[in-house]
């Protein structure tokens, strides 16, 4: 039932032909085999073990064989379609109509004729749909960052949303404006940093749960593998897999399959189409280290996995929504793989889970607001219920001030978490204990949190793949952003934990540690700031604060200089560039399919700041009024004590300034860029 109908027939016409040549009696029915029927009795032997072949890939291969997508495809653009097929399987592939996004299979017809243009790509993560059509995500470009478990992990440097929109023509005006919009939003998610991905194993699940998975596991396609969560393409393959689910697609080849990409911000089975898909990991985050600890070598990766599903930039989304999904939460992970054995430490990170925003106003840090709502307590239950799913037994260690207006915050944290008595809360000031300079001072935490977080323990496979060791439970860390005293807290615990695992493998005595080992301490340093780096680039736009702390263990010159340079470039993104910058909070909101585009009138566009006129029209007359001001009234003074004249026009100087800047000080939320698709809940 397995075999499509003309190998049954094959099958059925040379089994009867065999019969009839062995068992018929060649007197009565006067058969004698001749040559011409020994050739028939080759070709069904052939055939036969051609069946039974085909069969065992289907039935055995994949719970033996590994799944592995196609890592280089051909796209041919011809006027009416694109074509992608693989470059070393080009009898397989698909075509996207250019007129109405149209997905079909590759017959003999469709990539017939002479392409307007040829190229190669890495790739195919996903379609999305506009107003006027569908756009095709291709990668383009990719640069091999290291191997997480023996694999090869690449990182996306190009891609490219290719327009499947000949209907735009047929489209009214403010559709135009509108489908305009989008593709600025499309435009700037080619350039998004961060995101990796892999053509044989699936990053969005950490090691202890791979471990545990069901034998065949890894011969499923990859997007069957993945954790949604971490799947920054999971939105776009939707309409790639619906057309693998109808059965168009069907290929009995277990071993390869096409790249749907699945790109991890931490992506393809036995089906053909299955094997173009790529997972992309959004966003992930990898870094690599090898150590040299007496005569053992052993490699470090930290694999940082963003979950998508509340994403937006660091202004504009905060703490929780209803369903309890915080944003910028990440899960971190550290894997040590020495003298056969690996090891995985398991950490994560996340928004104050509390429904509150910080809605940018010009000002350097805007004010906090708590949104009461009657649902407060069960968005808190339902995030930790998640979590204690997935990771067993959780530690909340909260590094938020616990005066001004973080402290009001830190209190409507703790009187929920009070409610909760299976999860341990725990309040540590960093800035008033830690400071700037006093990374040492985090011993004061560990001295509270040391037992337990030794007791949650960590995941130990040895070389045949027996599990020693299982790690129960997680810290769950959380400052205001999740950025710098996050990145600080956690390298910290994880160099403890580094410790006690090449202690417990006779790596180290009880009385030596990592931070004995020079060169390699820090090179596990560099990795942890390295990693802090790139979260916070994808969440605030800019280097992570406190680098130093966790390159060198204090405060530099230079660190502070870039310290400075990164929070000011931190004040421009939050206010000006948010909204519509690079993997801002609409493109993740359209990417991620939070907000669904439609075709419904009129525009669903909402205008920046309400009905308030946008920041483009005022804030370039109300920065020259400004600067102007500043400077005429400082020439003026200067020049006041010359006669009455000069002080009255640095009166009147000085005034005009004082009402510019209370001008913007009283519209600042609608001088900034603001999100236009979804509300911030």
């Amino acid at each position: 039932s397995t075999l499509d109908t003309c190998q049954q027939s094959t099958l059925k016409k040379n089994n009867r032909t065999i019969f009839d040549i062995l068992f018929s009696d060649p007197v009565t029915n006067h058969q004698t085999p001749d040559i011409n029927q020994s050739n028939q009795i080759l070709q069904f032997i052939q055939s036969y073990f051609r069946i039974i072949l085909v069969i065992a890939q289907m039935e055995i291969a994949p719970s033996s064989s590994r799944f592995k997508l196609y890592d280089q495809l051909e796209l041919l653009e011809f006027p009416d379609k694109y074509v992608v097929k693989p470059v070393d399987s080009p009898h397989e592939g698909f075509s996207v109509d250019r007129r109405d996004g149209n997905i079909k299979p590759l017959d003999d017809n469709t990539s017939s004729g002479d392409a307007t243009r040829v190229s190669t790509v890495f790739g195919v993560g996903g379609t999305i749909r506009l107003l006027a059509g569908t756009y095709l995500l291709v990668i383009t470009s990719r640069e091999e960052a290291g191997t997480f478990l023996g694999f090869p992990i690449f990182r996306v440097t190009a891609m490219k949303f290719l327009p499947c929109n000949g209907n735009l023509r047929f489209a009214t005006a403010q559709e135009k404006k509108d489908e305009t919009y989008f593709r600025t939003l499309l435009q700037a998610l080619e350039t998004t940093p961060g995101l990796y991905f892999s053509y044989e194993t699936d990053l969005t699940v950490n090691l202890q749960r791979r471990c545990k998975l069901a034998v065949g596991w890894t011969s499923k396609p990859m997007w069957k593998q993945a954790d949604p969560r971490y799947v920054w393409n999971w939105h776009l393959l939707e309409e790639l897999i619906e057309c693998k689910v109808t059965g168009w697609f069907y290929y009995p080849s277990a071993s390869r399959k096409y790249p749907f990409f699945i790109f991890c911000f931490a992506f393809s089975s036995t089906v053909v189409f299955q094997r173009f898909c790529l997972k992309i990991n959004q966003r992930l985050s990898y870094q690599v280290a090898e150590l040299q600890l007496k005569n053992s070598t052993s490699v470090i990766s930290l694999i940082s996995r963003r979950c998508t599903r509340r994403l937006g930039t660091r202004m504009w989304r905060r703490g929780a929504n209803l369903e309890g999904d915080t944003a910028n939460f990440v899960e971190s992970e550290q894997i040590v793989e020495i003298n056969g054995f690996k090891f995985s430490l398991l950490q994560v990170r996340g928004s104050i889970p509390l429904l509150w925003e910080q809605i940018v106003d010009l000002s350097y840090k805007p004010q906090l607001k708590i949104n009461k709502h009657e649902d407060t307590p069960k968005v808190v239950q339902r995030h930790f219920h998640d979590l204690s799913q997935r990771y067993g037994e959780i530690m909340v260690v909260n590094l938020t001030d616990q005066l001004g207006a973080e402290g009001e915050l830190s209190k409507a944290y703790a009187t929920e978490m009070a409610r909760l008595p299976n999860v341990r809360y725990v309040a540590f000031d960093f800035h008033h204990i830690c400071g700037t300079t006093n990374f040492d001072n985090l011993g004061v935490l560990y001295e509270q949190i040391g037992d337990e977080f030794e007791k949650q323990g960590y995941f130990l496979v040895d070389a045949e793949g027996n599990i020693l060791e299982e790690q129960k439970g997680v810290i769950r860390s959380n400052c205001i952003d999740c950025l710098d005293r996050t990145n600080v807290t956690q390298n910290y615990m994880a160099q403890k934990s580094l410790n006690l695992q090449l202690q417990r493998i006779g790596v180290l005595d009880s009385a030596e540690c990592v931070s004995m080992f020079e060169d390699d301490y820090t090179k596990f340093r560099t990795i942890w700031a390295q990693q802090g780096d790139e979260i916070s680039l994808q969440y605030a736009g800019t280097y992570a604060l406190k680098g130093d702390l966790v390159r060198y263990g204090k405060q530099t010159v230079s660190g502070a200089i870039k310290d400075g340079i990164s929070a000011m470039s931190r004040y421009y993104l939050n206010n000006f560039q948010d909204g519509v910058r690079q993997a801002s909070s609409d493109a993740l909101d359209l990417i991620s399919g939070r907000y669904t585009v439609g075709t419904n009138s009129p525009s669903q566009l909402q205008p920046i700041g309400g009905s308030q006129p946008s920041n483009k029209q005022f804030l370039p007359v109300a920065s020259a009024l400004l600067i102007g001001g500043v400077t005429v009234t400082s020439f003026t003074i200067h020049q006041a004590g010359r006669n009455t004249q000069h002080y009255l026009a640095s009166a009147l100087w000085a005034g005009v300034t004082a009402g510019v800047v209370a001008m913007i000080k009283a519209n600042g939320r609608h001088l900034c860029s603001r999100p236009r698709l979804c509300h911030l809940i």
